[in-house]
This record gives C-alpha cells, structure tokens and sequence, in this order.
C-alpha cells in the first residue's frame, strides 16, 4: 500500500465513536482477540477495536515522520562532513606535494653551510645578514610545511572517521524507517480487513454512534469553559490557518506532507511554513518544543494536540473547532475540537500580537462532511 486504502464508490463511509468519549465512558482500548470471530462482536466491540487499530496506525506514523525527519538531518550532516573531507583531501594532497618539493631541496643539498659559517667568512657582513634573514624565512617556511602537512593528515583522518560514523548512522535510521513503514502498512492492513468484514447494518450503526459520539463530548467540553475567550490570530496565525483551509476536501496520507494529501502533523508543519514559520514535522515535537497556552486562550493558528502521547494534532479554527487530516480514508475537514481526547494546545508565535480587524476564512462547501474523528474509509462492506 501506498498509504491510502482502497476506495470503492456508493459505499458507506464507516466511522466509529470518538476516542474522548470511549475514553471517558471508561471502555477498554483492547486489540481484536486472536480467533475472535468479527461477526460474534457487538457494535460498541467494534468501535472500540477500531479506535485501537487507528491509533495504533497513527502511533506508527508518528514514529515514521520522526525517523524520517532525523535521517534527513543525518543525509545533510553526511553530506556536510563529505564536503569538508574532500577539502581537507585537496589541502593535504597540496601539503604532501610541499613536502615533496622540500625533501627534494634537502637531498640536493642546497645548503652546504650553515648561515652562521657563512656570516664569519662574508666580506660584506650586511649582505650575509639579508641572506641569513631569507634562509631563516625559508626555514620558518619549511616547519610551517611540516605542521600543515601534519594537521591536514590529523584533520583528514578525524573527517573521514566522522564521515564513516555519519554514514552508519544514516544506514541505521534507514533501516528503522524501513521497519516502521512496515508497521504503519500492517497495521492499516488489520483496519482494512476489519472494515472490509462489516455489512451495511453495522456501518451505519458504527456512524451512528460516532455522531452521538462526537456532539456529547463536544458539549461537555465547551461546558467546561475549557474556551471561555475568543482572541484574533496573529498575522502568521491567520496565514497558517488559511492555508490549512484551502486544503480542506484533500485525503489522508500517512507520511504525506503535501500539496496533494497530507497526515495530521504534516498539515500542520506546512501550514506554518508557508505562513513563514518552520516548526516540527512531528506531532509529539510540537507538543514538546512550542509554547504551551492554555485552553481558555486559545486563538486561531494555534496547534490542538490530541491523545496522552501527543500523537494527533490540528489547527484552530475558532469557535470550538479545529481544521485537522484526521485519519487513513478520510480528508481534510472541519471539526469539533473535542472530536479526539483533547491534550493542551501550543502557540508557534507566542511573542506575536493578534492582528486587527480579523475575519475568519470563508469555509469550502462541505468542510465538516465525513467522520470526525477520522475512523472512516470508503470500503464495500461484506453481504
């Protein structure tokens, strides 16, 4: 798989019950059984295997972006140090060859005596002391030859073992990226079988109950007075924010950053970069890295970020909804920022003013259409 599962049109779109409100009403997040036979589940089961294989799946990627975003650090330290190294090789290739010329000067014997014996036997002291000022010049020139030639082997080697070193490291995330890709492709191989399994009773019980779902914990968070202010973005914000807007109605892909599909964090990472901001790639290094602002302070542009791990991520709308890639066969949408088990929110410019006379973008004709939390793929279900 690329990513993406295969769609099948005039099929339901399945979705299960948000994450927030399964976690509060205490259900267990259990995998399917082994040998359990998906027709003997109830509904409720079926929702709950689904939200653990989904996050699951979004772990995994999570994980794939990280390691993808170090190994191209790792391919831009490699190449710095392969760059370096071949300069320290050009500049020791030259100091071996001054060496060379040196020892040949040596060996010709171009210097028969030594400059003191020189200035005794002189009849013209002042021209024997010019030329022992030049020999001492060619001397001086000489060690200097020597000590280059010296540092250049040692910077050479030092180099050359930090390049070795640059490259086992990259052929080691290599590898581990290569291993997570697997996980994220089995894992939404598990949802694909499991969605492919459902008749057409259970899809539309599954959405359902997603929807009833979603309204109840967005009612209990707005209850809370968790968004008791409305505040207008700064400027970066808007421009980020409108940017993730006019991605609305575009798929889900694991590990894609744009400008056809993207995942939660990459729409994240690049609505804040065409708003002239680099920020994480991942969802976990935003929620570690940015400034943290609370709830109640929430502003358009900022970054909601969802789960204990920090593993699901959107952008602030306004209003108590967020602009978010939900999950694999979903898309781009609008959504209630409690749709998912809400874990704070980060700033990325937490120093910039809010802007005046703010308007909020005008949303795309069917921005809240599809599953919120994102639990949903176009799949024919089964007789």
């Amino acid at each position: 798989m690329s990513g993406r599962l295969v769609r099948k049109a005039g099929t339901a779109v399945v979705a299960a019950v948000t994450a927030g409100t399964l976690l509060a009403s205490g259900t267990a997040m259990a995998a399917p059984g082994p040998g359990e036979r998906l027709e003997k589940r109830s509904v409720p089961k079926l929702l709950t295997d689904l939200q653990t294989l989904y996050r699951q799946t979004e772990e995994a990627t999570e994980r794939y972006n990280g390691t993808e975003e170090k190994l191209r650090r790792q391919q831009e330290q490699v190449g710095r140090l392969n760059a370096r190294l071949a300069k320290a090789r050009v500049a020791l290739h030259d100091s071996r060859g001054a060496a060379g010329r040196l020892a040949r000067q040596q060996y010709q014997g171009s210097s028969d005596f030594s400059s003191y014996v020189r200035l005794l036997l002189a009849r013209d002291p002042q021209q024997a002391l010019d030329q022992t000022h030049v020999l001492q010049r060619v001397s001086l020139n000489r060690v200097e030859t020597v000590d280059r030639l010296a540092d250049g082997e040692k910077e050479a080697n030092t180099l050359a073992a930090s390049a070795r070193k640059a490259l086992d490291d990259q052929l080691t995330l290599a590898e581990r990226q290569k291993r997570e890709r697997d996980d994220v492709q089995k894992r939404l191989g598990e949802v694909e079988k499991l969605l492919a399994s459902l008749t057409a009773g259970q899809l539309a019980e599954l959405a359902r109950l997603e929807a009833a779902g979603t309204a109840e914990a967005q009612r209990k968070f707005v209850a809370s007075g968790a968004l008791s202010s409305a505040r207008p973005p700064s400027s970066a914000g808007n421009a980020a924010l409108r940017y993730a807007v006019e991605q609305i109605g575009k798929p889900y892909e694991w590990g894609a950053e744009g400008p056809g599909a993207y995942d939660c964090s990459g729409l994240t990472s690049q609505a804040w970069a065409h708003a002239g901001q680099e920020i994480p790639r991942t969802s976990q290094e935003q929620w570690d890295s940015l400034e943290r602002v609370p709830l109640g302070e929430l502003r358009p542009g900022d970054l909601v970020l969802y789960f204990p791990g920090a593993t699901h991520v959107g952008i602030y709308l306004g209003d108590g909804m967020v602009v978010q890639a939900p999950r694999p066969g979903a898309a781009v949408k609008v959504s209630p920022i409690a749709a998912n088990p809400v874990l704070g929110a980060v700033r990325p410019d937490p120093s910039a003013e809010g802007m005046s006379g703010y308007r909020p973008p005008v949303l795309p004709a069917g921005a809240r259409d599809g599953s919120d939390a994102g639990y949903g793929l176009d799949v024919a279900p089964s007789p």
